[in-house]
C-alpha cells in the first residue's frame, strides 16, 4: 500500500543527502568515493557503448515476427532493460570497492548529527574491519543476484519481457538501492542484514522512493559521479531519524542471553522492537 507521508520523507532524505555532501568536515570523506566512482563508471561506460548494439540485437532476436509492428516500442523497452542491467553491474562493483569509505562517511555524518561517536577505532582497526564490510557486500549480492537473474530470464518472454519486466526490474533496483546505502549506517552498529532488511520493509514506500531517486540519478551525466556519497548521506539521515532509537542495541545482549547473530536475525522476522530498552523480544 502506498503511503504518501513515506513518499514525502523519501524525497526529504534524498534532498538532505545533497545538503550534507557540501558540509565542512565531510568533504574529505566524499572525495574518495567520487574518484573511485569516476574511474569505474568511465570503464563500464566504454564497455556499454562498445557492446550495446550487439546486446540490443541479441535481445530483439527473441521477439517473434508477428510482433514486428511493435518493434519500436519493444526496442525502447529492451534498451531500458539493458540499461538497468548496466546499472546493477555498476552499483555492485562500486559497492565492493567503496564500502570502507562509505562506511566511514556514514559514521562521520552520524557523529555530526547526534554528537555521539560510534567508535574510536584507529585507522588500523578500520582496516582490520574491511573483511567484515566486504562480507556484508557479499550478503547483499547473494540476496539480489537470484532475483536479478530471474527478472533477466523473464525478459525473454515475448511482450511480458518488454513491458512488465522492465517495471519490475526498476522497482527491485530501487529497493536494492535503499538496501545498499542504508546498510552502511546499520552495519556501523553491527545490526544484521536481515534485521536491516525487515526494518526497511516496514516503511517500504519511503525506501522505494529514496531508492528510486538514487536509481534515476545514476543515469544522469555528471550527477552520477556524486550520487554514491549523496545516497550514503541521505541514508544516514534516514537511519538517525527513523531507525537509530528503535534498533540500536548493545551487542552484548546477544551473548548475555546466549543467542548467536543468526538466531537474533531469524527471530527478528516475528518480533516487536521496544524503543525503551532497545531489545528484541517475542
Amino acid at each position: 500500500m502506498i503511503n504518501q507521508q513515506e513518499i514525502k520523507s523519501g524525497f526529504h532524505y534524498f534532498v538532505m543527502g545533497w545538503h550534507f555532501i557540501t558540509q565542512k568536515g565531510l568533504r574529505r570523506f566524499v572525495i574518495m568515493p567520487i574518484v573511485l566512482n569516476v574511474v569505474l563508471l568511465s570503464g563500464l561506460f566504454w564497455l556499454f557503448i562498445s557492446q550495446i548494439s550487439t546486446m540490443i540485437d541479441w535481445v530483439m532476436s527473441f521477439v517473434p515476427d508477428w510482433l514486428g509492428f511493435l518493434s519500436v516500442v519493444l526496442l525502447v523497452l529492451s534498451t531500458g532493460m539493458i540499461l538497468l542491467l548496466f546499472y546493477f553491474t555498476f552499483t555492485t562493483l562500486s559497492g565492493f570497492i567503496a564500502a570502507p569509505f562509505n562506511g566511514l562517511l556514514s559514521e562521520k555524518l552520524e557523529k555530526m548529527l547526534t554528537g555521539e561517536p560510534i567508535n574510536d577505532d584507529s585507522w588500523l582497526d578500520i582496516m582490520k574491519d574491511v573483511p567484515r564490510m566486504l562480507h556484508r557486500e557479499w550478503q547483499k549480492l547473494w540476496y539480489s543476484l537470484p532475483k536479478i537473474v530471474g527478472l533477466f530470464l523473464l525478459g525473454f518472454i515475448p511482450v511480458v519481457g518488454q513491458t512488465i519486466v522492465p517495471v519490475l526490474t526498476f522497482l527491485f533496483t530501487a529497493w536494492m538501492m535503499a538496501i545498499q546505502y542504508c546498510d552502511y549506517p546499520f552495519d556501523n552498529h553491527k545490526i544484521s542484514f536481515n534485521v536491516m532488511k525487515n526494518a526497511l520493509g516496514e516503511q517500504r514506500s519511503q525506501s522505494l522512493t529514496f531508492g528510486g531517486l538514487v536509481t534515476c540519478c545514476t543515469f544522469l551525466p555528471i550527477v552520477n559521479l556524486v550520487i554514491i556519497p549523496v545516497a550514503v548521506c541521505g541514508a544516514t539521515v534516514m537511519w538517525v531519524e527513523n531507525y537509530r532509537d528503535r534498533l540500536r542495541f548493545d551487542m552484548n545482549f546477544k551473548y548475555q542471553h546466549g543467542h548467536s547473530s543468526r538466531e537474533v536475525a531469524t527471530r527478528s522476522n516475528s518480533t516487536d522492537i521496544r524503543t525503551n530498552n532497545h531489545q528484541i523480544v517475542k
